[in-house]
């Protein structure tokens, strides 16, 4: 570094030379003359010696320059390598404070979101805050209600709730039926009849009902017992005469068990499964859809029965499968005219057993038996043996039944309506006995006389046989929405010996000329319209009906007993034409039997027989009184083919709400009952109007 200084120096020092020699070799130009100024004297110029004086002190202020200059490089090297340190310094500051930035508008944007989440959070925690303030209020009413008003009672852990209703009620029909609030459609009289005559008023409490569910649940399900009951039963003293005293009778009793899985098992008194449901199948009676009558006894063409049975259920979102045994009855009627075979599928019951054997009804008829020689002076002349037969009307007919009868259901709920399909099957059987006749062994042991055409069969048992037949049938039902206020329904069963389940409780089977079972087609059906214009009225309307089919065995082998308006005389060992009602005296003499005799005609054999006589249904006799009582005027004994109704009113909610509900309704129902026709083509027919009002007060 010092030897380029020098060189440098020596460099400005050359420099000062060569200009201080052109100074002093070019001659100064020459002055401007000024007229009026005067010429200024001319300094003397410097000498070497001051010029190298001078240009020694410009060296020495120029080495101080230049020491200046090496100090303010030094210095500004030392500045750069700390600028250079504070630019790495600050670049690191940059990028620290870049990353911090970085990191900070990430912690920005995280705190945003933070702050969002605390904003919903804190908003999700005022609503919890309100719903737990409204759900601990609600709560706390509905403490306080079930402390001051329970609707389910606990009892060691389980819940039981009471419920049911006070019923006051009336029934007026137009024709008389001998019943109480309950119709019995398949009694309602035919014109002609002593009943038709007559109208009838009944004003009864008997439709009150009490029911209690017990319940409890599981680690896996639910198990429940149901009890109902009403005062509809009747007593041996039962009447209306002072007290009105009537028995309470089971309804409907059943235990449950159903799973967390849909699985459903039930058993006791219940509704039968060919009742239609409201969704689903259930076994509570308030999910079955009952016809909306005052009526207890609903209408023909609904479909019931209330029974024991086992069930076995397994429901589904919108689908359920049902399977049940229930309790089987089989509903028998005849007509055996003439000389009709016995059989035994039934009797009254036995007290012992727990069956009800009184008797409702007792006719008495005394007929000529047959005539004996009775010995006179001169002679003899017959004297006519009279048979007297008492028949009694059992208060409760108990079928001698083989098995139960078996129910298979499905019910769909696709969201619109809800749709059930169903089967029944039933058993009957008998034991016939064709060699034991009604005409055959009499009152004491004595025998009709052996005359005319067809002879008397001796007594016996052999040959008697088992006779069965399989019954049953197909049901289906519906129940759609046609408006938010309006719902529409139809159901319908058909089958041989299924009768019993139409509302009308028609006969199931007869007999045919054999004395074998013979099933009797029966159908079912029900249309129902249903809605509520208001919330506090449901208007409703149905139309229904039952049937029984034909089933006619008479045949031109059929006999029947002719009492002759004579006595008939046949000598020892004769019959036939040798049998005489004029005998002559040597006939008498020789000696013979004095009887009756029998004829060949056709006979009304089965139901709804062509021939059975209906000739008093289109008679009216005039009923008396006699010192033996009252007696009846015209009758008539056409055996049913159909009960017809179409009914309607409203039930009406004065008050609804947690103190119960206090409801009123009135019913009328137009009522049609025909039979068959039998002789000569002449049928029978009745028309009932009838009124029913309510005033019911249901518990909460």
């Amino acid at each position: 570094m010092n030897f380029k200084l020098k060189i440098a120096a020596a460099a400005i020092l050359a420099g000062c030379f060569v200009a201080s020699y052109g100074q002093t070799s070019e001659p100064p130009p020459p002055a401007k003359k000024h007229v009026a100024a005067k010429k200024a004297k001319t300094p003397a110029p410097p000498t070497i010696a001051d010029e190298i004086q001078a240009l020694r002190k410009e060296l020495e202020n120029q080495a101080s320059q230049i020491e200046a200059l090496k100090a303010g490089f030094a210095d500004k090297d030392a500045q750069l390598a700390k600028a250079r340190q504070a630019a790495i310094e600050a670049q690191a500051e940059a990028d620290k404070a870049n990353a911090a930035a970085t990191a900070g508008q990430r912690a920005i944007s995280d705190n945003a979101a933070a702050v969002v989440t605390l904003q919903s959070t804190v908003a999700d925690l005022k609503g919890n805050q309100a719903s737990l303030a409204a759900t601990v209020s609600d709560e706390t009413s509905k403490l306080k209600k079930e402390i001051a008003s329970p609707s389910t009672l606990h009892y060691k852990g389980i819940g039981i709730t009471p419920a049911g209703f006070v019923a006051g009620e009336t029934a007026w029909r137009s024709k008389a039926t001998g019943g109480d609030i309950s119709t019995a459609f398949s009694a309602i009289p035919y014109e002609g009849s002593d009943l038709y005559k007559l109208s009838e008023f009944i004003a009864s409490g008997r439709q009150t009902r009490i029911s209690m569910l017990a319940e409890g649940k599981t680690n896996w399900g639910t198990l429940r017992g149901y009890y109902e009951a009403d005062f509809l039963g009747v007593g041996v003293t039962a009447n209306n005469n002072q007290s009105n005293s009537y028995v309470l009778r089971q309804r409907v009793l059943y235990a449950e068990a159903k799973t967390n899985t849909g699985l459903t098992f039930a058993g006791g008194q219940m509704w039968s499964l060919a009742v239609e449901g409201k969704k689903g199948i259930s076994s509570a009676p308030a999910d079955i859809n009952t016809a909306l009558t005052i009526d207890p006894n609903y209408l023909p063409g609904f479909i019931w029965a209330r029974q024991y049975g086992f069930r076995v259920v397994k429901s589904f979102d919108k689908a359920a499968f049902a399977i049940s045994v229930e309790n089987p009855q089989l509903l028998y009627t005849a007509t055996l005219a003439g000389n009709e075979p016995y059989a035994v599928l039934g009797s009254a019951g036995a007290s012992a057993g727990l069956y009800n054997a009184a008797i409702s009804a007792s006719s008495t008829t005394t007929y000529i038996q047959n005539y004996t020689n009775q010995a006179i002076a001169g002679g003899s002349v017959p004297v006519p043996v009279y048979k007297t037969v008492v028949a009694n009307t059992n208060l409760a007919n108990i079928s001698f039944n083989q098995a139960p009868d078996i129910f298979v259901k499905a019910a769909f709920d696709p969201g619109f309506g809800h749709y059930e399909i169903f089967g029944i099957a039933g058993f009957a059987h008998e034991t016939v006995y064709p060699g034991v006749t009604n005409n055959s062994t009499l009152y004491g042991g004595q025998k009709d006389v052996t005359t005319g055409l067809i002879p008397a069969v001796a007594s016996s048992v052999a040959g008697s046989y088992s006779d069965s037949i399989l019954v049953g049938g197909l049901g289906a039902s519906l129940r759609v929405p046609v408006t938010k206020k309006v719902s529409f329904g139809a159901k319908g069963l058909f089958g041989p010996g299924i009768g019993r389940y139409g509302d009308s409780n028609l006969p199931d089977v007869t007999a045919d000329a054999n004395g074998e079972l013979a099933p009797i087609h029966n159908f079912s059906g029900l249309l129902t319209v249903e809605t509520t214009p208001t919330p506090r009225l449901l208007i409703f309307l149905n139309y229904g009906g039952d049937y029984a089919g034909r089933s006619d065995f008479a045949t031109p082998s059929a006999t029947t007993l002719s009492i002759a308006s004579k006595p008939v005389f046949c000598p020892t060992g004769k019959t036939g034409s040798a049998c005489t009602n004029a005998p002559t005296a040597a006939q008498l003499t020789a000696g013979g039997t004095w009887g009756a005799q029998y004829t060949s005609a056709a006979a009304a054999v089965g139901y709804g027989s062509r021939l059975l006589s209906n000739a008093t249904c289109t008679s009216t006799a005039t009923p008396g009184y006699s010192g033996s009582g009252y007696l009846p005027g015209g009758s008539c004994g056409a055996q049913t083919r159909d009960v017809q109704e179409a009914t309607g009113g409203y039930w009406y909610d004065i008050y609804k709400g947690d103190r119960g509900r206090l409801r009123q309704g009135i019913q009328y129902g137009y009522a049609v009952r025909e039979g068959w026709s039998g002789a000569a083509g002449i049928g029978a027919k009745g028309i009932d109007n009838m009124f029913w009002t309510t005033f019911r007060y249901y518990l909460p």
